[in-house]
């Protein structure tokens, strides 16, 4: 879904820690909304989104895999909903 919306999506790593069998990365999200995301038709608007991964590594293989991504930023960049006060 996200590739077919945002087809020159990147992402910028700003910090990533390791300890025990865990690893945190905080990234930001970059792409231009070419195509259908969430039922939103494409914008042509470029946003960026913060995210963070956090892997549960064992045997060298990931077993567990949380992301937390400000959703409800995207959706106001794409316009899909009003930003207070505005």
């Amino acid at each position: 879904m996200m590739f077919a919306a945002f087809p020159d999506m990147h992402f910028t790593i700003q910090v990533q820690l390791a300890e025990c069998d865990q690893v945190m990365t905080y990234k930001t999200f970059h792409g231009t909304h070419q195509g259908h995301f969430m039922g939103i038709l494409p914008t042509g608007k470029q946003v960026a989104v913060d995210v963070i991964d956090i892997l549960t590594i064992m045997d060298g293989k990931v077993i567990e895999h949380w992301t937390i991504s400000d959703m409800l930023g995207m959706l106001r960049q794409l316009g899909a909903i009003p930003v207070p006060g505005t």
